[in-house]
C-alpha cells in the first residue's frame, strides 16, 4: 500500500512522474468528461437538435474567447516556473492580474458585438450567462498551471472531476426544473464558479500574497513571451469551434446540434495525447537544456506509441458510427453519423502531432506557431466557405480534414529541423 501511495503522489524517476501524471490527467479528464457527457446527452435530448444547437454554439464563442483570454500564459506559467522555481510566485501574481486586464477587456467586446455575430436568436440572449463560464474557466486554468510547474497533476485532475461533477449535479437540477437552454448555462456558470473556488483555496499558499508578488516590469516580457504559446491554443480552439461558429453562419440551428453531437466524441478522445503532452513537457522543458539526447529518445518513443494507439480507435469509430451516435443522442441525431465517421479519421493525425507540438515548444521554437496558426485559420475558413454550402455539416467536416492535414504537415516538418525527432 505504501509503495501505491508513493507512486501515485510523489516524483521519483522520469518515467514514474510521466506515468504518475499521465494517470493523474487521464483519471481526472475521463471522470470528469463522462461526468459531463451524462449532462450534455440528457440536455441533447430534453432540449432538442434546435436548442442544443444554439446553446453549442454560444459554448464554442465562450471557448474560443478563452483561449484569447490566456494568449498563453498559463504554458508560459508552466515552463518559467518549471525551469525557476523561485520565480513561480512573482510570474503567477503578474499573470493573474494581466489575465483579469485580458477578461474585462474580452467582457466589454462581448457584451458589444455579440448580437452582431449570430442570427440564432437563443444563442445571443445566453451568452450574458455563458461569459462567466469562460472567466470562471480561464482564472482556474491558471492554477492548474500552477499544479504542472510543480508535476501535481493530481490537483488538476481533483478540481477538474469537482468542477464537472458541480456542472453535472446543478444541470441536471435545473433542467428538471425548467428544460431550456437557460436553465443549462446557469448550470455551467455556477459549475465553473464552484471551480475556481476549489482550486483558489488548494494553492492557497502560492496566490497569498497576489498583490506583493505583482510585478508591474514582468507585465511586457510575460504578454510578449506567452503569446507564441497562445497560438498553439488558438489553433486548437479554431479546430474545434470555427466549424460550430460557420455554421451557426451559414445553416440552421439544427444542423450545429448535429455537428455538436459528432464533434462531442472526437474531442474526448483528442483528450487522451494532450494529457500525454502535458505530463511530459515541464521534464521536456528541462531536458531540452540538461540533456537534449535524452529529451529527442523520449519525445520519439511517445510519439511511436501514440500512432499505433490512434488506429484502432480510427477503424472502431467508422464501424461503429451508428450505433455510437445513436446509443449517445437517440435517433433524432442519426443524420450526424456521417460527419462522426469523417471526424473520427482526424483521430490519427492529431495524436502524434499533439505531442511534437508541445515540443516545440520545449525546443524554444513556439514562434513558429505564427505560421501553423495562419495555415489553420485561412485553411479552414476558406474550406468551410468553400463546402459548408453545398454539402453543410459533412462539407464542414472535410473541411477540418484537409486543414488538420495541412497544418499538422508542417508541425512534423518543424520538429525535423529543430531534430526533436533525433
Amino acid at each position: 500500500m505504501r509503495f501505491f501511495l508513493d507512486w501515485l503522489f510523489k516524483n521519483q524517476t522520469i518515467s514514474q512522474t510521466i506515468a504518475k501524471n499521465t494517470f493523474w490527467l487521464f483519471s481526472g479528464q475521463i471522470v470528469g468528461r463522462l461526468l459531463r457527457a451524462a449532462i450534455v446527452i440528457y440536455a441533447a435530448r430534453a432540449l432538442g437538435a434546435a436548442g442544443w444547437g444554439a446553446f453549442s454554439y454560444a459554448l464554442g464563442i465562450a471557448a474560443f474567447l478563452t483561449i484569447f483570454s490566456d494568449i498563453g500564459i498559463n504554458a508560459l506559467i508552466t515552463k518559467e516556473a518549471s525551469r525557476n522555481p523561485e520565480l513561480k510566485d512573482r510570474y503567477l501574481s503578474t499573470a493573474f492580474f494581466t489575465k483579469l486586464g485580458l477578461l474585462l477587456i474580452l467582457v466589454l467586446g462581448v457584451i458589444a458585438f455579440f448580437p452582431y455575430l449570430t442570427n440564432i436568436e437563443e444563442a445571443a440572449m445566453i451568452m450574458p450567462i455563458l461569459i462567466f463560464v469562460f472567466a470562471f474557466d480561464t482564472l482556474r486554468d491558471l492554477g492548474s498551471a500552477v499544479s504542472r510547474a510543480l508535476e501535481k497533476m493530481e490537483i488538476e485532475a481533483g478540481i477538474h472531476v469537482l468542477t464537472n461533477f458541480a456542472i453535472v449535479i446543478l444541470g441536471f437540477i435545473f433542467l428538471t426544473l425548467n428544460p431550456s437552454s437557460y436553465s443549462l448555462a446557469f448550470a455551467y456558470a455556477a459549475g465553473s464558479g464552484i471551480g475556481l473556488l476549489a482550486i483558489l483555496f488548494v494553492l492557497r499558499s502560492h496566490f497569498r500574497n497576489l498583490i506583493g508578488n505583482f510585478r508591474k516590469e514582468l507585465i511586457k516580457p510575460i504578454i510578449s513571451t506567452a503569446w507564441p504559446f497562445g497560438l498553439m491554443g488558438l489553433m486548437g480552439a479554431i479546430m474545434l469551434n470555427t466549424d460550430i461558429i460557420m455554421l451557426g453562419w451559414l445553416r440552421t440551428a439544427e444542423e450545429v446540434g448535429f455537428y455538436s453531437a459528432a464533434q462531442k466524441p472526437i474531442q474526448l478522445l483528442y483528450i487522451l495525447p494532450s494529457l500525454l503532452a502535458s505530463s511530459i513537457f515541464p521534464i521536456l522543458t528541462r531536458l531540452v537544456k540538461q540533456n537534449i539526447a535524452e529529451a529527442n529518445i523520449i519525445l520519439k518513443k511517445y510519439v511511436k506509441r501514440v500512432v499505433i494507439f490512434s488506429i484502432p480507435i480510427v477503424i472502431a469509430g467508422v464501424a461503429l458510427a451508428t450505433p455510437i451516435i445513436n446509443l449517445l443522442f437517440g435517433a433524432e441525431y442519426l443524420p450526424a453519423v456521417v460527419t462522426f465517421q469523417l471526424l473520427i479519421l482526424t483521430v490519427a493525425v492529431v495524436y502524434p502531432s499533439t505531442l511534437l507540438g508541445n515540443a516545440i515548444f520545449a525546443y524554444d521554437h513556439q514562434k513558429s506557431f505564427v505560421t501553423f496558426v495562419g495555415a489553420a485559420a485561412f485553411g479552414n475558413v476558406a474550406f468551410n466557405l468553400l463546402l459548408i454550402p453545398p454539402f453543410g455539416i459533412e462539407g464542414a467536416a472535410v473541411s477540418t480534414i484537409i486543414t488538420q492535414l495541412l497544418t499538422n504537415a508542417l508541425i512534423w516538418r518543424k520538429a525535423r529541423q529543430i531534430k526533436a525527432l533525433g
